[in-house]
């Protein structure tokens, strides 16, 4: 299967863009040129991708040899956009890049767009795995819970488990075998509520509600807090919120050349001057030195 991409897309920035990537059921090769994925398509049915562009063509191959209908494949098609954000306009935020001398790669290099899941459930629970605990825990974190919940769509490949298998499970099991911690009831709250219709995340993506009543939608949710909100808000596609964590706070004073502990409140103020792309172009800073090749 094949898409039209615009001539502002570039799939290794996109891949590359944060570390979805390196979270299962999603894979690359090594130069990010390649992303590997399962989509689940209904309960039963289950595709592993391997999505790759040529010029202005992106290219889905359909590996473990599920055999699609017409609407099967244009589902396909229509989640590939949404994760890859290939329909999102950017032109707004690069003509403000273009204003910056030291953010002017931005457009060049054709950034900005993040990867995310095939659904705002898959993001909301990788971030709650990300909170409070090194990358190396939410990678065996996720790890588990895919190969452990999961279904198995080609050797050692596990889709993302839907809500309604974790939801079965108990506290104690979550925390020894997904090794998820404190985070454990957290997890089963949420799967119990989209079970039982008391919360609805999907519609999210789409959503007219102003951004502050957006943010506290996701801050409801036990587990997520400020850094982890504001996170998704930009996996959503609202960037006023930069979702600061350790690691920014790191990044920000090795580049702004900062000694001792930045206080949030100053990070936040730096980029206030950036308005509702704030979020954006602070992730773009930090990960400046992942798009130099």
């Amino acid at each position: 299967m094949t898409i039209q991409l615009p001539p502002n897309f570039n799939l290794p920035s996109t891949i590359n863009s944060h570390g979805w990537y390196d979270l299962p059921p999603f894979a690359a090769n090594e130069t990010k040129t390649e992303l590997h994925a399962v989509i689940s398509l209904s309960k039963t049915k289950h595709v592993a991708a391997r999505i790759r562009a040529h010029n202005s063509v992106l290219t889905i191959t359909v590996e473990n040899g599920v055999r699609l209908t017409t609407t099967e494949k244009e589902r396909l098609k229509n989640i590939v956009r949404s994760m890859l954000r290939i329909d999102e306009a950017l032109e707004e935020f690069y003509s403000l890049c273009r204003k910056s001398p030291h953010l002017r790669w931005v457009p060049k290099r054709r950034a900005g767009r993040m990867l995310r899941s095939p659904s705002v459930f898959e993001d909301v629970v990788k971030m709650m795995f990300t909170t409070n605990c090194s990358w190396a825990l939410t990678k065996i974190q996720t790890t588990q819970l895919t190969q452990k919940l999961g279904i198995e769509t080609a050797e050692n490949i596990y889709s993302f488990p839907f809500p309604e298998t974790i939801a079965k499970k108990s506290d104690l099991w979550l925390r020894k075998e997904i090794s998820c911690g404190y985070r454990a009831p957290y997890l089963l709250e949420l799967c119990k509520n989209l079970v039982n219709n008391k919360i609805e995340l999907e519609s999210l993506r789409h959503s007219g509600l102003p951004t502050e009543e957006l943010y506290w939608k996701l801050r409801s949710i036990k587990g997520i807090g400020h850094y982890a909100a504001g996170n998704l808000m930009k996996l959503i596609g609202r960037y006023d919120y930069l979702g600061i964590d350790s690691w920014v706070r790191k990044r920000f004073s090795e580049l702004h050349k900062k000694r001792g502990v930045v206080s949030d409140t100053a990070i936040e103020k730096h980029y206030d001057r950036y308005g509702k792309w704030r979020g954006l172009v602070c992730l773009m800073e930090v990960t400046s030195d992942w798009h130099e090749s």
